[in-house]
C-alpha cells in the first residue's frame, strides 16, 4: 500500500502524527503515518479540502475505497463487536449529580419550547418534563436577558423541589455561555458557530498559516468557558450539527461526516490541553444515514487516539408523529444495536414531554440488547461499508420466456413493501385494492406510487370461490405479487402464485412437487449454519424473507442479518432480501415503530436489504403499510410522500411551529419526491436544509424567509402570506401538482 501511494502522491505533510495529502478537492487520499515511507515525510504541501486519519495509539486505520469517489475511508473499529451488542466502554461524565457513561443507564432528555425569559412558563414546562421521567432538560440561552432568567429558573425549580440538571443550549454567544455556566449544570456548544462566523456556504481558500490562525482564534474564544466549567464543576456537550458546520470546516473537510468529526475534535483538543474531561460528544443530522456515519466515524477516531468520552445520540429535525419517531428509531436504534450511546433525545415537532416516551423505549431497547449481549457467533465482515453508504441491491426478478404474467413488478428497485392479506379482506375486493394503495378505475386496480408490491396469502380461498380468486387474479394481472405457503399451493393451487418455502422445505426438495418454473421465495432466520445456507447456491429464488422469531431473546436480528448478507456477498448470491418482522398480539403501536426502525432500519442505513414486511395482528392494515413505506423513506430509499425536515421548536422559535407545520403539511402532503424544511429559526436552518428542496424559516418575529436549497430567495414575508408564498415558490420551480380529486 505504502509504496504505491508514495509513488503517486508527493504532496504530503505530517503534523502531530497526522498525514495530509491531495492534489485538489476532487482527488483526495489519506492514510496513517505507519503506511507512509519515511522518505516521503519531508515533502511539505497543504491543499484545500484535505482529509485526515489519525495514527497515534495502538490502532492503525485500515483504508478502503469510498463508494462516492476516489476518497479513501477508514475501516478502523467503531464498536466493541460487529457480531453482538456490547456497550462501548466510556468514562463517566457528571452532570449536576446525574452520571452519564457506560457504567450507568442510558439517560433520556428533551428541550423546552418556551421563551426562556418567561420564567414561570419555562419552570412549569421543566416540571412537566421531569414528571414524565426525563433525566436532563435543555433550555435555549441566546442572549444576556435569557442568561439572567436562567438564574431565576434554576432557583425556582430548587424551591419547588426539582433537582433535574439543566443544560444551556448555546449558539453564536461565548459571553452568554460564560454567564450561564455559573448556574446551569451543563453547557451545550455547537462547534460550527461558537467561534466561527455564521456559514455563508462559501468555499474559502486556506494556507496552512491561515488555518492555524483560525485554530488559535477558536482557542482564545473557547478557553475561558473551559476554565469556568472546571471552576464550577460543569459538564459540556460538544454538539456538532450537520446543518451548521462553518465555511472553514466545509471548505477544508467537505460538508461531510468527516467535517463534523473534525469540527468537534478541534474543541475537544482544547479541553484536553486544559485537562478538562467532563464532556461528551454528539453528531446530529436530519438524515439518519449521515447521522449514523458521523457517529461511527467519531468513535473510530476516538478509538485510534485512545479517547473514551460518552455519546449523546439524536436525529435532529426529525419531524412529528410516526415519521419523526421512525427517523429517530432508525438513527438512534442503529447505533444502540452496536452498543453506542449513553444519552438520547428524540427531537419531535410536538410538546417536549411527548419526547420522553419514545426516548424511554429506545433506551430500554439499547440497555436490554447490551445486557443480554444479543448477537450471533463471531464472523468476519468484509463487505459492509461502515462510514459511507453503499447499497447491496438484490437482483430484481426478470421475465422468463413463456410466462403468462409479468413478475418484474413484484419487487421495486428502490425498496419493496410486502403485506399479509386475509381471506376476510378478499370478500370486499374494492376495499382491499384501496388498502393496498392502488388506483381504482371502474373498480379495477392499477399500481400507484405507494402501492404494496407483493401480498402474502397464508391461506388460499377454496378453488370453487370464484369471486375471491378473481380478486387475486386482478392483482396478479397488474404485477402485484401473490405469495402463498407451499402447503397451500399444493392443496389449493393458485395459477401464477409465488410459493413461500422454508429453508428446510427447500433442502428436502419438497418444492419439486410444484409445477416446473414455479417462482419460489425462501424464508430463513439468518443464523443457520453455513452448511445449511449452502443450499441457496442451488436456488433461483425470487427473494429471501429474513424472519427471526421475536421469541428468540439471545439472537439479534441485526447481527444475524449482517451475517447472512456477508455470506451472500462472499458467495456472490444476489437474491433480494426482505426484512420480515412479525409482532405478537399486545404489541403497542409505538413499540412496533421503535423496534422496526431500530432493527430493520439499522440494516437499511447500511444498504443491507431490499424491502420490509411488517405483520402485527393487533394493528390495522393502513398503519402497517404506511409504517413500512415510512421506514424506506426514512432510510433514503423509496420516496412515496412529501419529505419534511421539521425542527422540534425551542425558545428561539419565531412562530407556532406545530400549527404552521400542520398547515403546510395539509396543503403539500400530496407532493411525493418534494422535500420541505420548516425551521423555527436560522440557527440550523440553511445547513439542515441541505437535503430539502424548499425551506420555510423564521427570520424575525412574524416574518418568514423562503429558501431554495441553502439559498434564501425571499425575505421577511408576513406570516399570514408565507404558506401561500411557499406554494407559489414550489409552482415556480415546476414541482407542484394539484391534489388528486377524491373518488366518488
Amino acid at each position: 500500500m505504502a509504496s504505491s501511494f508514495g509513488s503517486s502522491y508527493s504532496g504530503l505533510k505530517c503534523r502531530d502524527g497526522i498525514f495530509y495529502a491531495g492534489s485538489n478537492t476532487h482527488d483526495l487520499k489519506k492514510w496513517p503515518a505507519q503506511s507512509i515511507p519515511i522518505g516521503h515525510q519531508g515533502r511539505r504541501k497543504c491543499r484545500v479540502g484535505v482529509s485526515v486519519v489519525r495514527s497515534q495509539g495502538a490502532d492503525v486505520a485500515e483504508l478502503q475505497a469510498s463508494s462516492s469517489g476516489p476518497l479513501l475511508v477508514p475501516r478502523q473499529r467503531y464498536c466493541e463487536a460487529t457480531h453482538m451488542t456490547i456497550r462501548r466502554k466510556t468514562r463517566t461524565v457528571n452532570i449536576g449529580g446525574v452520571t452519564i457513561g457506560s457504567e450507568h443507564p442510558i439517560r433520556v432528555q428533551t428541550m423546552t419550547t418556551t421563551d426562556t425569559c418567561d420564567v414561570q412558563a419555562t419552570v412549569e414546562q421543566v416540571m412537566r418534563i421531569a414528571d414524565k421521567g426525563a433525566d436532563l432538560v435543555r433550555i435555549t440561552v441566546q442572549g444576556k436577558r435569557e442568561a439572567d432568567a436562567c438564574f431565576d429558573i434554576k432557583n425556582t425549580l430548587v424551591q419547588k423541589g426539582y433537582s433535574i440538571p439543566l443544560v444551556a443550549d448555546i449558539h453564536f454567544a461565548p459571553s452568554v455561555a460564560l454567564r450561564v455556566a455559573e448556574c446551569f449544570d451543563k453547557i451545550r456548544i455547537n462547534p460550527g458557530n461558537f467561534a466561527d462566523r455564521r456559514a455563508k456556504f462559501e468555499t474559502l481558500e486556506y494556507t496552512e498559516d491561515d488555518y492555524q490562525k483560525e485554530l488559535e482564534h477558536i482557542e482564545n474564544v473557547f478557553s475561558p468557558l473551559v476554565e469556568k466549567c472546571k471552576k464550577y464543576g460543569r459538564a459540556m456537550r460538544i454538539g456538532t450539527n450537520h446543518g451548521s458546520l462553518s465555511d472553514r470546516i466545509m471548505s477544508y473537510y467537505g460538508d461531510s461526516p468527516r467535517g463534523m468529526v473534525e469540527s468537534a475534535f478541534e474543541f475537544a483538543r482544547i479541553c484536553r490541553k486544559m485537562d478538562y474531561h467532563n464532556f461528551l460528544f454528539s453528531m446530529k443530522a436530519s438524515n439518519p444515514v449521515v447521522m449514523v456515519q458521523a457517529y461511527r466515524l467519531l468513535v473510530a477516531e476516538m478509538n485510534v487516539v485512545g479517547w473514551d468520552y460518552p455519546l449523546h445520540l439524536g436525529v435532529t429535525e426529525a419531524g412529528e408523529g410516526e415519521d419523526g419517531r421512525m427517523k429517530s428509531a432508525i438513527g438512534i436504534g442503529a447505533l444502540l444495536q452496536d452498543g453506542l450511546g449513553d444519552t438520547i433525545r428524540v427531537s419531535l415537532t410536538e410538546e417536549p414531554e411527548y419526547e420522553i416516551d419514545p426516548c424511554t423505549r429506545l433506551a430500554k431497547l439499547g440497555m436490554e440488547a447490551s445486557r443480554l449481549q444479543r448477537g450471533v457467533e463471531p464472523f468476519e465482515e468484509k463487505h459492509r461499508h461502515y462510514f459511507d453508504f453503499q447499497r447491496r441491491t438484490g437482483e430484481l426478478p426478470s421475465q422468463k420466456e413463456g410466462e403468462e404474467v409479468d413478475y418484474r413488478g413484484v419487487l421495486h428497485r428502490d425498496g419493496s413493501v410486502l403485506m399479509s392479506v386475509t381471506l376476510q379482506q378478499l370478500k370486499n375486493p374494492e376495499l382491499l385494492y384501496k388498502s393496498l394503495a392502488t388506483k381504482l378505475i371502474v373498480g379495477m386496480p392499477f399500481k400507484d406510487l405507494a402501492t404494496v408490491d407483493t401480498i402474502l396469502l397464508r391461506e388460499l380461498p377454496p378453488v370453487e370461490d370464484k369471486s375471491a380468486r378473481l380478486a387475486i387474479k386482478r392483482l396478479i394481472d397488474v404485477s402485484i405479487g401473490v405469495l402463498t405457503p407451499l402447503s397451500e399451493q399444493l392443496t389449493k393451487p393458485l395459477p401464477n402464485a409465488m410459493v413461500l418455502v422454508t429453508l428446510d422445505e427447500f433442502s428436502s426438495g419438497a418444492h419439486k412437487l410444484l409445477p416446473a418454473g414455479t417462482r419460489l421465495a425462501i424464508t430463513l432466520r439468518g443464523d443457520e449454519p453455513y452448511e445449511e445456507l449452502a443450499i441457496l447456491k442451488n436456488s433461483d429464488a425470487i427473494m429471501l424473507l429474513l424472519d427471526l422469531p421475536r421469541t428468540d431473546k439471545k439472537v439479534s436480528r441485526v447481527h444475524a442479518s449482517r451475517r447472512l448478507f456477508e455470506y451472500l456477498q462472499e458467495n456472490q448470491l444476489n437474491f433480494p432480501v426482505i426484512h420480515h418482522l412479525q409482532y405478537p398480539s399486545g404489541t403497542e403501536r409505538d413499540d412496533l415503530v421503535i423496534s422496526a426502525g431500530s432493527e430493520a432500519g439499522a440494516l437499511l442505513v447500511d444498504g443491507l436489504g431490499d424491502g420490509i414486511f411488517l405483520e402485527a395482528p393487533d394493528h390495522d392494515f393502513e398503519f402497517l403499510r404506511t409504517t413500512a413505506f415510512g421506514m424506506l423513506q426514512g432510510c433514503r430509499m423509496r420516496n412515496t410522500k412529501t419529505e419534511y425536515v421539521s425542527c422540534p421548536s425551542c425558545g428561539r422559535t419565531l412562530f407556532d411551529l406545530q400549527e404552521i407545520s400542520a398547515e403546510i403539511r395539509e396543503k403539500t402532503s400530496h407532493l411525493p419526491g418534494v422535500s420541505i424544511a420548516i425551521m423555527g429559526c436560522i440557527v440550523n436552518g440553511p445547513g439542515e436544509m441541505a437535503d430539502a428542496d424548499f425551506g420555510y424559516v423564521g427570520g424575525a418575529p412574524g416574518k418568514i424567509d423562503l429558501y431554495v436549497g441553502k439559498t434564501v430567495v425571499k425575505r421577511a414575508i408576513a406570516m399570514e402570506q408565507a404558506t401561500d408564498a411557499l406554494i407559489q415558490l414550489i409552482k415556480d420551480h415546476g414541482r407542484w401538482v394539484d391534489p388528486p380529486k377524491e373518488e366518488e
